[in-house]
């Protein structure tokens, strides 16, 4: 169930993205999968829980591929599909590494491992996928508003599932 849910997480985050216009916040510019996507990190330390570093890669290959393919088929341009697989690929590389490696509280490593994958996720994304360098949807003076607007929610998400993770934890003590 971890695996499915983790998945059908992102790829709703594709086509919520697709579907809905970027939230602006003030100064910045939120896709709304972004939402989503801050919660994948945490499913995805759930899944390796249940199958172990190595079998968790074969999913996050398979999430990936599948995530190449929605995009694509939601109409994202080439570089947008491939500034989405290479920042997908690159952040939950990192998250799997950060959280395997990390001997400390469950919480703690959902929170230290989801917030290094969720950066990269967001400056990877932003600066090859829709700047200047990319697609050019943003120019080149809304790049930090568009990485600190993504960077921001899905902090927030890891910090809301790492709460989570430390009362459910607590609650069976």
């Amino acid at each position: 169930m971890r695996i499915l849910f983790y998945i059908l997480a992102i790829l709703i985050a594709n086509v919520v993205t697709a579907a809905m216009k970027p939230l602006e916040m003030g100064i910045f510019l939120i896709p709304a999968g972004t939402f989503f996507i801050g919660f994948t990190f945490i499913l995805r330390d759930f899944v390796q829980n249940q199958i172990g570093r190595q079998k968790t890669y074969v999913v996050i290959l398979s999430a990936l591929i599948l995530s190449a393919i929605t995009s694509y088929l939601l109409g994202d341009t080439i570089w947008v599909v491939f500034a989405s697989a290479l920042s997908f690929a690159l952040s939950e590389t990192a998250d799997t590494e950060i959280y395997s490696r990390l001997r400390l509280p469950l919480s703690y490593r959902v929170l230290y491992s989801g917030l290094v994958g969720g950066i990269l996720d967001s400056v990877i994304f932003v600066i090859i996928g829709i700047s200047p360098l990319g697609a050019g949807f943003i120019p080149w003076e809304a790049v930090p508003a568009a990485i600190s607007g993504q960077i921001l929610v899905k902090c927030i998400m890891q910090l809301l599932g790492a709460f989570a993770v430390h009362r459910i934890v607590a609650s069976k003590i």
